[in-house]
């Protein structure tokens, strides 16, 4: 009853059933219901290679004076409220088409170029440890010709601190470089992350393949089945990005510096990797559940060899039991004084020499 019970708690879990339904039904014509928050958070990091200005602002207007500015600006934007987000991209001059995408929910991976600016979309994942789930969040970012726009829902699960602690540092390549190499770092991060999530699942898959090939049951297919839908998550928010960053690399807008396209070559060679790496996971779990199938079917043979054997051992003694109990008058050694222990003794000798025979050929 144990098992019974942990087999529905994994697959019946409405965690599970819910990215199912958000896994199959993914309609872009239907517009996304998003909840917003009280308020927003604004970080600004302002910047060349002697001067850094950070700053944390809760009114969106107070941003606006850093368009201008002959430094670099980053702002990164925590929490996404339709009409603090109109004004920012009024102010920067952000397409209107570029600002419905920002709001938008499960949108695809993807780069645009648009009324002089750069916006590329992808998603930030994560590994829930107790749900043993990949979990995305969607990252919008918007390269300008001084500044660089970032905009998020979750400031607290973002990649982007070792980008802050550099940025501190005077001698740092990125106090040293443009507007694009801020925005080829926030990228890079983005997909570096995605190594750290993969080698979380590549444990899980590991200590599920030491599961079934120990002892296979309902649970370790609940667990193929979860991680499957892990898989999917995995592989279409990745790939994608394959395609925006190859996207980067072919634009010939005058926002991105030949020199970082070498840095850009690395980030599509780590995605590249990240792909294939997806890709081979997807097959590790259809092989896992061949396996599975295998040992329960090897399991499923063993219980029938033995009971076939069984049944093989039990048939002498059925025989001369059945033929001493027939209602003839005269059977051989019925009424002999040692007729009973001759019978007993053929039903114990005959299944001692059937099983010499049997090990002898390796039936079993």
């Amino acid at each position: 009853m144990g098992k019974r019970s942990s087999y529905l708690d994994i697959v019946l879990n409405p965690f599970n059933l819910l990215r199912t339904k958000r896994i199959l039904h993914v309609n872009p014509t239907v517009i996304p219901h998003r909840v917003e928050p009280e308020q927003i958070n604004l970080y600004v990091y302002d910047y060349d290679h002697e001067n850094l200005y950070e700053e944390k602002l809760s009114e969106v207007k107070d941003a606006f004076r850093y368009k201008h500015t002959a430094s670099v600006t980053w702002i990164n934007v925590d929490g996404i409220r339709r009409k603090d987000i109109e004004e920012i991209c009024n102010h920067f001059n952000v397409h209107p088409l570029v600002m419905e995408d920002i709001m938008s929910i499960g949108q695809r991976p993807k780069v645009d170029e648009i009324d002089g600016v750069i916006f590329c979309l992808l998603n930030m994942l994560y590994f829930n440890e107790k749900d043993s789930a990949v979990e995305t969040e969607q990252i919008s970012i918007v390269l300008g010709k001084q500044f660089v726009l970032s905009f998020q829902e979750d400031a607290s699960r973002d990649v982007f601190n070792p980008l802050r602690d550099k940025i501190h540092f005077r001698n740092n390549k990125l106090r040293q470089s443009g507007t694009d190499y801020l925005f080829y770092a926030l990228i890079d991060l983005i997909v570096d992350n995605y190594f750290v999530v993969m080698e979380k699942l590549s444990d899980k898959i590991e200590v599920l393949e030491e599961d079934i090939i120990r002892s296979p049951n309902n649970r370790s297919l609940a667990k193929i089945n979860q991680l499957r839908k892990e898989m999917i998550v995995l592989k279409r928010n990745i790939t994608p990005v394959r395609d925006m960053v190859n996207g980067i690399l072919r634009s010939e807008s005058a926002l991105l510096n030949e020199r970082t396209t070498k840095y850009f070559k690395d980030v599509y060679d780590h995605i590249v990797q990240a792909a294939d790496l997806a890709e081979n996971y997807r097959d590790m779990m259809m092989n896992l559940h061949d396996l599975y199938l295998s040992n329960v079917n090897l399991k499923m043979n063993e219980v029938m060899k033995v009971m076939a054997i069984v049944t093989c051992l039990l048939a002498p003694a059925t025989v001369i039991g059945g033929m001493f109990g027939m209602n003839f008058d005269i059977i051989p050694y019925a009424h002999h004084q040692f007729g009973f222990y001759l019978a007993c003794g053929m039903m114990i000798l005959i299944p001692i020499v059937m099983l010499y025979i049997f090990r002898k050929r390796g039936w079993f």
